[in-house]
């Protein structure tokens, strides 16, 4: 085991996992609605930029596939999951700038790091 000290970037990486982690899990299944879409997306990113050295939190609900899961249903709501999402999380820590993503890819929600900034 080493015993190196982690860099300020593998720890904002690390802070970055951490937040989407609980983004995900923590509103994974609640319902949802085109009604509903902004201001459970506004709650889902003041709930995440609560956390520390988160910076910034931007969630989207694709009402288009929310709609479109809503046409196939006789509900008026059906449950989010990471199809319906596209999250852009920033995390500072120590002055090293995280930028991550979330959005559809082949069919999966795919988190990604973009950017690291030092």
């Amino acid at each position: 085991m080493s015993s190196e000290t982690p860099t300020d970037a593998e720890t904002a990486c690390f802070e970055a996992g951490i937040k989407f982690g609980s983004l995900y899990h923590q509103f994974a299944g609640t319902p949802v609605s085109p009604e509903s879409a902004p201001s459970l997306a506004t709650a889902m990113a003041e709930s995440i930029e609560n956390q520390p050295h988160c910076r910034e939190v931007t969630v989207d609900v694709r009402t288009d596939e929310l709609e479109a899961a809503l046409a196939e249903s006789t509900a008026d709501y059906t449950e989010l999951t990471g199809r319906f999402l596209e999250v852009e999380i920033v995390v500072d820590y120590e002055g090293c700038t995280v930028v991550t993503r979330m959005e559809m890819e082949d069919g999966y929600p795919l988190m990604r790091l973009e950017s690291v900034r030092e």
